[in-house]
């Protein structure tokens, strides 16, 4: 961990750049916030949900009456008694002309497809009532045989998942092309079969929605654990049919999202339209339990690499092949998943040829769609792992190769084979800092000794050198790959009469400081102290336009639109303050909050006198309405492209397979810091993750389509007792794609984290010929890779 001087001072000329202390850690630590279970409304009806416990079967019977007699309960209701109240999930992104897109009703009709799709909901007047009412209804399931495997689930004579559409296949992909004809001049070919596993996104606040009818208005308000309010709000609006301006939606402070809530699901769809037809609150809260197999999963990908390459270690070209699992459903972005890590995986290697193809597949298993890094962590670990055995395959170190291959400094703006222009960059700088830090050779040193003397633990290097795509955006070219919304980000800065601002934005945090951060970018253009700034956000009424948080899209594309509409306002303030000083607004400048006369130190404005002269209106220029406050909407020109180096040292006990983290440094290239603290905050959280997908976390399904992680009991997280300390640092090379040189940090840690476990774990057993170690590497899977190996088999 990098050492630095975190304050609480907050005064101008600039706050940009210091490790302020999160304004909303007080309210956060302190639990004094408000959840969105913690809302409670008088007259409130809890809703509760009976849950499909097999993956695949016919309703034979479905039988509500029973729950209905039950105390406490008001209603119940199967997909027949709701009738067009039952609205189906949207999925915004159709990535073919002829995707697969069957329907996904809130409540099953006729068949369930995953364990615990939603069968029928009880209401009470309090959740335990709810809960023990599921009890009294009736439903007889006709058993399918279920298809959990992807290879299988598209093999001739396979169970169809939806009988209508005669396929398990939803989409294929391709793009690029010249693959073959470079690997026919290849001295060197390598192909390996990587998984990349399925993951729960497992946060911290489970799911809870309440929906509630505003009096006589029709207007209906819902608090929702989401990253997306305003597009939930959208979304919403064209499932239910109710007014898109009679619909609130409201964000409180959200327990973590990590994409589990860049959704529309089935509860928020259920519980709004109960809302409105009971015309009552209805609230739902999920259970752990629910969690674990109702929100959506991530990753579940079975990836086919294959890297040409000549004899002295030139790469030539990529051949990248993938089965993309979409579980039962799709949900909001569920078939695009794999296609933001699509344009990835050349990473940020030279070659000439890349090829892709992607076959999205349907199986029996709870609906996959984002979750952190979305599809850029699973190319990244692809590439970084071929990379690696490319390095052992040519008998190179595996540092040497990547800096052959990969872009210099000089060569920025560079365009890869995938068809991205990188604006800026610099891996030289980045891996040597990391190099220094982890004391590269030093390790190699003490690696060498301990395969010399036969050390039954043996110390692995593993190397991740990444890049990857920020600030979803521009629009343009999501449309052009069929995604059906924008990535444009709204802001609106005031500036009150007494001097106050309030920052209005489209973005909605959860968990990563944007009330500290935006009040940064503002106090910057406006020279007001951050603690007058206040950052309203997450609440439709209240911040009406916006695209909402997730793909470390907010600063990179919401912080452009803070800075725009500040600069707008002072624009506006100076002409006011120009008036008011009797001069031209050309022979006025701006600095540290203060208008000044050029070459007149006397003759000075405070902004917040300026604030307050807009309010009244008695001394305003011609044509200059009262008030000061600005807008902007900022779409921008392209993505912008951190990178980082990360090095783990591991451990493995070679008699009993246990892997050990001994040090982990990473040095990521952010571009421009507004507040460094949350940065490294960001960094350390994504390490977790990426780590614990490496070593301990693992959904799996029998051959029936049970979930047999569905607890935190079998579902193994990572405790702080199993993470090092993080060494970190950072480089910075500005974006040049907008003003603020900003890039993305929220998904970095959890992209380059779990190829340099792999690579390390496999780095340390190579000598013994193991090839790769299938994640999580426990203890157990470890130890057979290393039996395989020892007996000639494939490890």
């Amino acid at each position: 961990m990098t050492q630095m001087d975190v304050t609480n001072t907050t005064e101008t000329p600039t706050a940009l750049g210091r490790p302020i202390r999160r304004k909303e850690d007080a309210r956060l630590l302190h639990g004094q916030t408000n959840w969105t279970d913690n809302i409670q409304l008088p007259g409130t009806l809890h809703m509760a949900i009976l849950r499909s416990p097999m993956a695949h079967a016919r309703i034979t019977k479905l039988d509500v009456s029973g729950a209905l007699k039950m105390p406490n309960v008001v209603a119940a209701y199967g997909a027949a008694e709701l009738g067009d109240l039952n609205g189906s999930v949207p999925c915004v992104w159709p990535v073919t002309d002829d995707i697969v897109m069957p329907g996904f009703p809130a409540l099953a009709i006729d068949k369930v497809r995953h364990v615990g799709d939603c069968v029928a909901v009880v209401l009470a007047t309090d959740a335990v009532h709810a809960a023990d009412a599921l009890e009294a209804i009736e439903v007889d399931y006709e058993p399918l045989p279920a298809v959990v495997n992807m290879e299988s689930a598209i093999a001739d004579g396979s169970t169809i998942v939806h009988d209508d559409k005669g396929t398990n296949t939803c989409y294929v992909y391709n793009l690029g092309g010249g693959y073959d004809e470079v690997a026919a001049k290849a001295d060197v070919i390598v192909k390996r079969r990587f998984i990349n596993q399925r993951l729960i996104p497992a946060f911290m606040e489970p799911r809870a929605v309440v929906a509630a009818p505003m009096g006589m208005s029709d207007e209906i308000t819902i608090w929702t654990s989401t990253q997306i309010p305003h597009i939930l709000r959208v979304l919403l609006a064209l499932v239910t049919g109710i007014p898109e301006n009679n619909l609130r939606v409201v964000a409180p402070d959200v327990g973590g999202g990590f994409g589990g809530k860049l959704q529309c699901y089935r509860e928020e769809i259920l519980v709004t339209q109960l809302a409105r037809k009971l015309g009552r609150p209805v609230k739902w809260t999920e259970t752990r339990s629910e969690d674990m197999v109702a929100t959506h999963h991530g990753r579940d990908q079975i990836q086919d690499i294959e890297i040409a390459a000549t004899s002295d270690g030139k790469m030539l070209g990529l051949k990248v092949t993938l089965l993309a699992n979409m579980g039962a459903y799709l949900q909001i972005i569920t078939p695009g998943v794999p296609l933001l890590g699509m344009f990835m995986y050349p990473a940020i290697y030279k070659m000439d040829a890349y090829d892709f193809k992607c076959t999205g597949v349907f199986t029996n298993t709870t609906p996959t769609d984002a979750y952190r890094g979305a599809g850029r962590p699973e190319a990244t670990y692809a590439i970084e792992r071929i990379v690696d055995e490319l390095a052992a395959e040519l008998g190179m170190e595996p540092m040497e190769l990547r800096k052959k291959n990969w872009i210099t400094h000089e060569e920025f703006p560079f365009t890869t084979v995938a068809g991205l222009t990188y604006d800026t960059g610099n891996y030289e700088a980045a891996t040597a800092r990391a190099m220094e830090l982890f004391d590269y050779d030093g390790l190699r040193a003490e690696q060498a000794q301990r395969r010399a003397s036969g050390d039954p633990v043996q110390l692995g290097i593993g190397i991740s050198t990444f890049t990857e795509m920020c600030g979803l955006a521009p629009s343009r070219t999501l449309g052009a790959l069929k995604y059906v919304a924008g990535g444009w980000e709204h802001c609106t800065v005031r500036l009150l009469p007494t001097g106050k601002v309030e920052v209005v934005t489209g973005t909605s945090p959860h968990g990563q400081g944007h009330e500290t951060a935006w009040s940064q970018i503002a106090s910057s253009v406006l020279g007001v102290p951050v603690e007058d700034i206040e950052v309203i956000h997450s609440d439709t009424g209240r911040s009406p336009y916006g695209m909402d948080t997730y793909g470390s899209r907010s600063l990179a594309v919401g912080g452009q639109a803070i800075k725009k509409a500040a600069d707008r306002l002072v624009e506006k303030a100076k002409v006011i303050a120009a008036h008011q000083l009797e001069c031209s607004p050309e022979d006025i400048e701006f600095v540290e909050g203060v208008f000044r006369v050029k070459g007149d130190p006397e003759k000075v404005q405070p902004l917040a006198a300026v604030a307050f002269e807009a309010f009244t209106g008695h001394n305003l220029p011609p044509g200059v309405e009262p008030t000061l406050s600005a807008e902007a909407t900022v779409d921008p020109e392209d993505f912008s492209y951190p990178h980082g180096t990360h090095l783990a040292a591991m451990e493995v006990d070679t008699e009993t397979g246990k892997v050990t983290l001994r040090k982990y440094v990473c040095v990521d290239d952010v571009g421009v810091q507004v507040n460094p603290m949350i940065v490294e905050g960001q960094v350390h959280g994504g390490l977790a993750q990426g780590i614990a997908q490496a070593m301990f976390e693992g959904a799996s399904y029998d051959e029936d389509g049970n979930l047999q992680t569905a607890s935190f009991a079998d579902y193994l997280l990572p405790s702080a007792m199993d993470l090092p300390s993080f060494i970190t640092d950072t480089t910075c090379t500005p974006s040049t794609t907008h003003p603020l040189g900003t890039k993305g940090v929220g998904e970095a840690g959890a992209i380059a984290s779990t190829p340099a476990i792999i690579n390390g774990v496999v780095d340390a057993l190579r000598p013994l010929g193991v090839t790769d170690i299938n994640m999580p590497a426990a203890p157990m899977t470890v130890w057979r890779a290393i039996q395989a190996a020892k007996a000639g088999g494939a490890a």
